[in-house]
């Protein structure tokens, strides 16, 4: 998902069992983190394409059910 303001989030769940489960954050280029997420660690990278990005992870732990 992308927002407007510039932070997309990605999510990454996998259906099989004990399959990998995270989620991700990346801020544009001169964006703040939220102060929602701001006890996350944060992260530079840069992009030939999108100049800076700051982001964020973490992976999802536990037994989830699925809706089929």
């Amino acid at each position: 998902m992308f927002y407007s303001d510039g932070l997309a989030v990605n999510v990454l769940y996998t259906l099989a069992d004990a399959g990998k489960r995270a989620v991700g954050f990346k801020l544009s280029e001169g964006m703040e983190p939220p102060a929602e997420l701001s006890a996350f660690t944060w992260a530079r990278q840069k992009s030939k394409l999108a100049g800076t990005i700051r982001g964020s992870f973490f992976v999802v732990k536990g037994e989830y059910s699925r809706v089929a």
